[in-house]
């Protein structure tokens, strides 16, 4: 079940972090990252690794974006 909800919560983040890719909303990274790490989280809780694997995923494009734009760009 917490795999479940952290694969949803990735989806969130995903769905978020799309729009962030932008110039001039790359902002936007900064809500996605709490977001994926509480996906992650939860899918460290469950008993399977796909839901953690995914919010890590969508964590690192986020990190990545925020560092190609300096932090807010």
């Amino acid at each position: 079940m917490l795999n479940i909800i952290s694969i949803f919560i990735g989806i969130v983040a995903l769905i978020l972090a799309i729009p962030s890719t932008i110039p001039f909303f790359g902002w936007g990274n900064w809500f996605v990252l709490p977001i994926a790490v509480l996906g992650a989280g939860l899918g460290a809780l469950s008993s399977k690794n796909g839901g953690r694997n995914f919010c890590l995923v969508v964590l690192v494009i986020a990190i990545l974006r925020l560092m190609l734009g300096g932090g807010f760009v």
